[in-house]
């Protein structure tokens, strides 16, 4: 399944679901599909950080034909290498990974490419440039996920997404009581972790309150 051919940024906004950095495999398959099957999670990441390449293909085995049976681009974190040896439909990467280049060198033109842009329209510019298809903006709310010393801002969404050459990613402490500025403000998707996984009643109520949010704010008709 070609998903780079897939217009990935619509003309609304969805939900690009993280996984937390560990999983009971079993369990959150079962979790996976009660979320993608609420139909706004436009794209998927597994991201396991300092997991063994046998368990990232072992959870892909699981999880990458769910994504798939929803719809749903299934992109891996930092590991072309890996992304391009487990069938992956793309890669993330970001500081200290393979520049956007290679990672598509490696991964051939088919595939998704995601970067990690932090704070900086120059780098997103760049990896526009380079071939990205999205760039990721965050830290914009406070989180133990990613680095708070680079807090991007609507300011810098804004000025992206009145140029914008690529989707834009927004990361880093969002929840459906924080996310409307950002949606209003034109953000493709809204990459969600703990506010989804951690949810006090199920990931499931989670993502249906950011759908509520989304599609009040956009005006959706339900």
């Amino acid at each position: 399944m070609n998903y780079r051919s897939k217009k990935l940024a619509e003309n609304d906004c969805k939900l690009y679901l993280i996984t937390p950095p560990k999983i009971d495999l079993e369990k959150f398959s079962i979790e996976l599909n009660k979320v993608l099957d609420i139909g706004i999670v436009g794209c998927f990441q597994l991201r396991l950080k300092n997991a063994s390449k046998e368990l990232i293909e072992k959870s892909s085995e699981t999880l990458m034909p769910i994504c798939h049976n929803n719809g749903v681009p299934f992109i891996l974190n930092d590991r072309a290498d890996w992304a391009k040896e487990i069938g992956a439909d793309g890669v993330h990467v970001g500081k200290g990974d393979l520049s956007v280049i290679d990672a598509r060198k490696l991964m051939g033109k088919d595939k998704v490419i995601g970067s990690s842009c932090y704070n900086s329209y120059h780098l997103a510019m760049e990896s526009g440039e380079q071939g990205a298809d999205y760039v990721a903006f965050g830290s914009f709310f406070p989180t133990k996920t990613k680095d708070n010393t680079e807090r991007a801002n609507i300011e810098l969404a804004e000025n992206w997404l009145m140029s914008a050459i690529v989707p834009l990613v927004a990361i880093g402490g969002i929840t459906p009581k924080n996310c409307k500025p950002l949606i209003m403000s034109g953000v493709d998707f809204l990459a969600v972790i703990s506010s989804v996984w951690n949810n006090e009643r199920s990931p499931a109520s989670a993502v249906i309150d950011f759908k509520n949010v989304i599609e009040d704010t956009l005006g959706i008709n339900r």
